[in-house]
């Protein structure tokens, strides 16, 4: 099968190491910089390259930001059997957008983001597939995702983003208040330490993606939660109350088992 890879960023990099001794594989990326570490590979930067390349299946690895506005630009290049495909962290949009375009379409999302996970052990880590749109696109990336050894799950788009509204938000927004109140230490615990490079890796994803989870209609009442343990947490430390902590330990402690 002809691949070709959107960007050259961590995953982009990442899927083209993973396919290319399988397939025949190329990356389009404007910065050729970024394409030197490649191999195996034809290495495009041009939208030109692509039409005499005929890919079979595009993966889009760009920022969130950029996704769509590099498949418009892109599609004027497939043919019209080419399978288009994204593996965005929120799909805002996207079943409209694929739609529109009268393409062969799958939308994964492999849980895996390379901050934080490790490429070479990928047996802990989830990916998505969204479970609409083209059955031969979504074959391939179940095959693909399950030979990585990933635990697969198929949503559709809609429960993919009410998922993602909670296991994002979340860990997001308690990462927000963390960073928001840090202060440095000079001798910092272990804890604290865990918790900062956590906050880092959070805060050096793209702004489009934090904004479009934040803004996820969805989100806000998570969110409320937080707040509303957060109240409950100050009245029993305003009050001392021994017990209702108890409580509260032995009811949080089960929550992470």
């Amino acid at each position: 099968m002809k691949i070709l890879i959107l960007g050259a960023g961590k995953m982009g990099s990442f899927f083209t190491d993973v396919l290319s001794f399988e397939h025949e594989c190329a990356v389009y990326e404007i910065d050729a910089k970024r394409m030197r570490f490649l191999y195996n590979t034809q290495r495009f930067t041009e939208l030109n390259e692509i039409d005499e390349f005929r890919p079979d299946l595009v993966i889009n690895c760009v920022t969130l930001k950029y996704t769509l506005d590099v498949f418009r630009q892109v599609i004027p290049h497939l043919h019209q059997d080419c399978i288009i495909s994204d593996i965005s962290s929120v799909k805002t949009g996207f079943k409209e957008f694929y739609e529109s375009t009268g393409m062969h379409y799958v939308s994964t999302h492999p849980m895996f983001g390379p901050t934080f996970a490790n490429l070479g052990a990928l047996n802990t880590e989830n990916a998505i597939v969204i479970n609409e749109g083209d059955y031969l696109g979504r074959v391939f990336f179940l095959d693909m995702y399950r030979r990585l050894g990933l635990n697969v799950h198929e949503y559709s788009f809609e429960e993919h983003d009410e998922a993602m509204a909670y296991s994002l938000s979340v860990p997001f927004v308690s990462t927000f208040v963390f960073s928001a109140v840090m202060k440095h230490q000079d001798a910092p615990g272990t804890t604290f330490k865990r918790h900062l490079k956590i906050a880092k890796g959070v805060l050096s994803e793209d702004d489009t993606l934090l904004r479009e989870i934040l803004f996820n209609p969805r989100t806000k009442r998570h969110v409320e939660e937080i707040r509303a343990e957060l109240k409950d947490l100050i009245q029993i430390i305003d009050n001392r109350d021994e017990e209702a902590l108890n409580t509260y330990l032995t009811k949080i402690r089960t929550n992470i088992k």
